[in-house]
């Protein structure tokens, strides 16, 4: 499964990303997600597996593409499903800020959490400090686990928060206990594989973001090796009602693991504007370049990929 559809499902991150990067700096954000979510679509329906969209586009507004149960491919090969998100950080898109991403995991039938389109409290952390923290624990000693794991101090890290005003009680304690805060306009999940990743100047996520983009997040928690957790938090009555309907629970916390359950998981990433992970799309004459993330658990390999894509035969700067 690994090596044949996880290459496969790097391409359609890829196509995502092209199509929305086109669309990039216009003001445009519904134009540039539309973009990609009908690039996926269109690719993802040409791959020889038995997909099935458990986390997508438009839950509520029930959007006619990518939409929560919607299959996907030739119908041949494995039973997959799939959780997508063809455009995360639309905003920064449209302005052409940093962070944006193209981005979907993947797993057996059953292996990840269905997700409804609400909020969920997070608390992300790499390897080293994965199963020291608690979601319930104080900010100040949640802090100090992950420091005392990554041997330094406390003023040494760097929280990621969505800058929201839901996350402004979190951050003052965050910051009262010494760390530094570094602040998201939009998007949380690349912040927490960054957490993963040594070298990237992020030492964990805390706050309040999406649901949907929590599951993923987990998948890529399951192949990095890090630590999250997570809890559901319904803004009404309507929410919690529908996530009791998808089988949610509003009181527990959930690990990586419970989120992204399958056997294999597989996650994908490709930058559309330039961010801290991942480089955005670079066209030129005739082609362009893409930067893509790529996990799998069967092999436990990390890939970063960098792709040159040729549109027409014309002469191509490969140094761009």
């Amino acid at each position: 499964m690994e090596y044949s559809l996880a290459l496969q499902l790097s391409h359609a991150t890829e196509v995502g990303a092209i199509a929305a990067a086109r669309a990039a700096g216009f003001g445009d954000k519904k134009g540039a997600d539309g973009a990609a979510v009908k690039a996926m679509r269109k690719y993802l329906n040409g791959v020889d597996f038995r997909g099935k969209v458990v986390i997508g586009e438009g839950e509520r507004d029930k959007a006619p593409m990518l939409y929560i149960g919607e299959k996907l491919g030739t119908s041949k090969g494995k039973a997959v499903d799939i959780a997508v998100d063809p455009l995360e950080n639309t905003n920064a898109t449209a302005a052409l800020g940093p962070r944006a991403i193209a981005v979907l995991a993947a797993s057996e039938r059953g292996g990840l959490f269905h997700a409804p389109d609400m909020y969920m409290e997070k608390l992300v952390v790499g390897p080293d400090a994965a199963g020291k923290v608690h979601l319930d624990e104080t900010p100040k000693k949640n802090l100090k686990a992950v420091a005392k794991a990554l041997d330094r101090d406390i003023r040494d890290l760097v929280i990621m928060f969505l800058d929201r005003e839901r996350n402004e009680e979190l951050i003052a304690k965050v910051r009262e206990a010494g760390a530094r805060v570094k602040l998201a306009l939009d998007g949380d999940l690349l912040p927490g594989v960054a957490a993963c990743m040594r070298g990237t100047g992020v030492h964990g996520v805390m706050g309040i973001g999406a649901a949907p983009e929590g599951v993923m997040t987990a998948a890529a928690m399951v192949c990095l090796g890090g630590g999250m957790q997570g809890r559901f938090w319904p803004k009404n009555d309507d929410e919690a009602k529908r996530l009791k309907a998808m089988g949610g629970s509003l009181r527990k916390i959930y690990s990586e693991k419970e989120l992204a359950s399958g056997k294999t998981i597989i996650f994908c990433a490709t930058g559309v504007t330039n961010g801290d992970l991942l480089k955005g799309v670079r066209f030129f004459g005739g082609g362009a370049r893409t930067h893509t993330l790529v996990m799998s658990t069967q092999t436990g390999k990390i890939r970063l990929v960098d792709t040159t894509h040729v549109f027409d035969k014309k002469e191509i700067d490969f140094h761009l």
